[in-house]
């Protein structure tokens, strides 16, 4: 098959530091190489990939102190893939709703998984103007604002199985808080967290522009307890050491999370995970398996007291079971396959990519992580 993956400029693919749609886009087009499949990667021209590369722009944006729109970098992006459309078999877009404008008489030959939320009031108002695009959730509760819309499929996010080696002993018993500073992620509460239960916490994660108020005068004095060290952001090699040395990852967000790739990047490691009861949480931890889903502090603290009851071989058995960049190529494979019997389908007809509500697309996968529209 041939496959264009059409990703982000903000990150290269992979990214050099925080990014997660890059990431993705980097596990499934490199495995979709592996696979056999004859993939062309349009994204920044620092990008990595065992696929053709198409840059188009000299590097990821938010690197490159010289860009101010990044605008002008989506609209070259969206020019190439035009021109070359009719090389390939499927066109699989990462960047929000961009191309629809340009691609809407091609549309029966696009994918668009959507990575961010979903409940944005503005949202409804480009879907309605273009209903013939197939898109793909990346979890089930990413469509709750919105589920009229024509979604395909569902497909969990994968890791490489050898990216994070499985860490069966932790070496110095501390929490993790790996991702961005910003309100949603709830800093302030897994500090809270640690010192309630009197273990250090390391906090690994970048700091927005936007976000840097809320840092200064929420996370920042915070800081000075001696159990909490802040280590900055960090790349993808220090994410190992980092995740497989804590006890636990601590993820108490507060909004509706589409997916939580840092979850499943603690599991490959053996690192159980604390959340909070938000967003895709209760798709991706089994609760007393993988961690423990929580609902606020006091849950939380209360669950470090059990993690001695959990099995850190089990939480990476559960990763390699259902969170592998193979498993998530595969299922994207069977997605673009679908492609052609559902863009046949008159819209107000519901679409039924694989012949129900829920399907299992991995021989012996008792869970499931594709789900039809």
């Amino acid at each position: 098959m041939k496959i264009a993956q059409i990703a982000p400029l903000i990150e290269s693919v992979p990214p050099k530091c925080y990014g997660g749609t890059e990431r993705i886009v980097a596990y499934l087009t490199d495995e979709l190489v592996r696979q056999g499949h004859e993939v062309t990667l349009f994204a920044s021209g620092d990008s990595l990939t065992s696929a053709e590369l198409v840059p188009c722009a000299e590097r990821a944006l938010r690197l490159d102190p010289t860009v101010r729109d990044p605008l002008p970098f989506y609209m070259v992006l969206l020019d190439r893939v035009r021109r070359r459309a009719d090389e390939f078999d499927v066109l699989h877009f990462h960047i929000d709703y961009l191309h629809f404008p340009l691609f809407r008489e091609l549309a029966a030959r696009t994918l668009t998984t959507c990575h961010g939320r979903l409940d944005l009031l503005e949202l409804p108002v480009v879907h309605r103007v273009f209903p013939e695009f197939p898109l793909v959730s990346i979890s089930d509760d990413q469509r709750r604002p919105c589920p009229d819309w024509h979604w395909l499929c569902t497909v969990q996010h994968g890791l490489p199985a050898d990216l994070h080696p499985f860490a069966p002993v932790t070496r110095d018993g501390y929490l993790a808080f790996l991702g961005r500073i910003c309100p949603e992620k709830q800093p302030d509460q897994a500090i809270e967290i640690a010192r309630r239960a009197g273990i250090p916490l390391k906090i690994a994660a970048k700091i927005d522009r936007v976000d840097q108020a809320y840092f200064d005068e929420v996370i920042r004095p915070l800081l000075q307890d001696p159990l909490v060290e802040y280590v900055g952001e960090i790349g993808e090699r220090d994410k190992a050491e980092f995740l497989g040395g804590a006890c636990a990852l601590l993820f108490p967000i507060a909004w509706p999370e589409p997916f939580g790739l840092v979850m499943i990047e603690a599991m490959a490691c053996g690192t159980p995970v604390i959340a909070y009861r938000c967003g895709s949480v209760r798709e991706v931890i089994e609760d007393g398996v993988s961690g423990f889903i929580v609902d606020d502090v006091a849950g939380a603290v209360a669950a470090l007291d059990r993690l001695d009851g959990l099995d850190r071989g089990l939480v990476r058995a559960r990763f390699e079971r259902r969170f592998t960049a193979e498993r998530m190529a595969r299922d994207y494979v069977a997605a673009y396959a679908s492609l052609a019997s559902v863009v046949e389908l008159p819209l107000a007809v519901p679409r039924l990519a694989f012949g129900g509500t829920q399907n299992h697309l991995m021989d012996g996968d008792e869970l499931g992580t594709v789900t039809a529209a």
